[in-house]
């Protein structure tokens, strides 16, 4: 119940601050010694967490070792465990001791940097951060600030599709009239993010106006640029504006890399936005070996690509760049009165608040230079083969195994892959089984996606305390539970214990 003080109120006490921060530093700490421990996929039933808190927020403050305890009790058993080394589901949300220490720095200075006098350094350690990690990626310098071009840290992928997308938008209704904007047309692949076309109704694109063009596995399941041509061809003879095209280097189904280098040409023939999601995969074209998977984006208006699923930036963080910083700013900014000062006046410094959706904004810029300072490019490149050979290590695995069979080619360190089906149109059923059979043990978690109409299990492999005994683990167990699928007649296989 916690009890009544009479002491004076101290909420930031410097010493208290100093004592409880490294109780919650070694709670995290030994969370991490025993998170392989945990079921991996949480074991709990929905409504749970009410049987574990009151109905009523406290009256009186609690001791923080009261509160730390009702997390072991009540919160860690609710949670999937994404630092977990037998994490193999969706894309990893890579964390690491600098990225926590570039966290505990963001949110411990606490600045919300909308604009360059809310805090100067904020945003020019943004700036100078978005032009070191884009000469990582090699990317033209007309996307940094050294060339014209800019960055931004924003949250998510979303946010940064629709700030691309609503100045895409207002570029050309300020050419064509703002009444057309039921004209406009918006392309990307059946294996494009979801978030595209979330981005596309949210800044007033009609449904009916989102193309989402088949893929196949013909191509590997990119984007074919022929499609596209035809796509935008039979627009505009129906009246319509192509506005925007969102190509994709990682698809999170399969790992698919769309031809940036002849989708720019489609984008360029029609005078179309051309942005890069690179959320996944770019972060492995800091590799002289990947970075291929970027020629063609010297084409692009805009790319992005997000540090906290496999640069080891704890979330959140999305780097974005664009070659006309102007357009953001002519989209997204305003000026009230309680915002006005001489240095935004003078228009010789950033205001980040006019490159993003928000008005608020984190010091994200520290943490992804804390981040790029404790590891060096050397070792965050160690970092991306560590998981792509873990990848390989598990694709050998299933090809020594006849019962099993790759659906696509494996890209980056995502393996894609199904049970064989024993007789035509069970492949989905047999597969879900042994999915669910996995998961439901507790001892490793991995997800599927449906490409060209067949079910598929992903493996994605970047936890960063994954190491090779986790891999030959999971291994072992899905060759067990396989074992049982294949015996068992059709929904034998629970979820929990198996």
């Amino acid at each position: 119940m916690g009890s009544l003080s009479f002491n004076t109120f101290s909420p930031l006490d410097p010493q208290s601050f100093s004592e409880e921060s490294k109780m919650v530093v070694d709670f995290i700490a030994d969370y991490y010694k025993n998170v392989e421990k945990y079921p991996v996929q949480s074991q709990v039933d929905p409504g749970y967490l009410m049987h574990h808190c009151p109905d009523t927020a406290p009256y009186c403050p609690e001791p923080l070792e009261t509160i730390l305890k009702d997390v072991s009790d009540g919160i860690i058993p609710g949670l999937t465990h994404w630092q977990s080394p037998n994490f193999f589901g969706y894309f990893q949300a890579n964390a690491s001791t600098a990225g926590f220490l570039g966290e505990m720095l963001c949110t411990g200075l606490n600045v919300v940097g909308f604009n360059w006098i809310a805090s100067p350094a904020a945003t020019e350690l943004e700036s100078i951060v978005m032009d070191w990690v884009g000469k990582m990626l090699m990317l033209p310098p007309s996307f940094l600030f050294s060339g014209g071009g800019g960055g931004v840290l924003h949250g998510s992928t979303c946010e940064a599709i629709i700030c691309s997308l609503a100045a895409a938008r207002d570029k050309v209704l300020k050419k064509i009239g703002h009444h057309k904007i039921t004209k406009l047309v918006v392309y990307g692949s059946d294996q494009t993010h979801s978030t595209l076309q979330k981005a596309s109704k949210l800044v007033g694109i009609p449904a009916s106006n989102f193309r989402s063009l088949p893929t196949s596995f013909s191509n590997d399941f990119a984007l074919c640029p022929d499609d596209v041509r035809t796509a935008m061809e039979e627009d505009i003879g129906a009246g319509l504006v192509p506005l925007f095209l969102c190509a994709t280097v990682g698809t999170t189904s399969s790992g698919a890399v769309d031809p940036l280098e002849a989708l720019g040409h489609v984008a360029k023939d029609f005078k179309v936005w051309l942005h890069i999601d690179a959320a996944y995969a770019g972060s492995a074209c800091i590799c002289p070996e990947f970075r291929h998977h970027l020629n063609g984006v010297e084409l692009a208006h805009s790319i992005s690509m997000n540090p906290h699923k496999w640069l080891l930036t704890n979330m959140d963080c999305c780097c974005l760049w664009i070659k006309e910083p102007k357009l953001f700013v002519d989209s997204l900014s305003n000026a009230p009165e309680f915002l006005r000062n001489n240095a935004s006046e003078s228009k010789k410094v950033i205001d980040y608040k006019d490159w993003q959706i928000a008005l608020s904004r984190r010091f994200r810029a520290i943490k992804v230079w804390v981040v790029i300072r404790r590891h060096g490019l050397d070792n965050l490149m160690f970092h991306i083969r560590s998981d792509v050979n873990l990848a390989k290590r598990f694709e050998a695995h299933v090809a020594t195994d006849p019962r099993f069979e790759f659906v696509v080619p494996r890209r980056f360190a995502l393996v894609c892959f199904r049970l064989r089906p024993r007789e035509e149109g069970e492949g989905t059923e047999l597969n879900s089984r042994l999915l669910m059979a996995v998961n439901g043990s507790g001892a490793a978690f991995m997800t599927h996606a449906v490409v060209g109409g067949i079910y598929i299990i992903r493996c994605a492999i970047g936890s960063t305390l994954t190491e090779i005994r986790h891999v030959d683990s999971l291994w072992k167990l899905i060759q067990e539970k396989a074992q049982l699928v294949l015996q068992e007649p059709a929904g034998c296989v629970g979820r929990k214990n198996d």
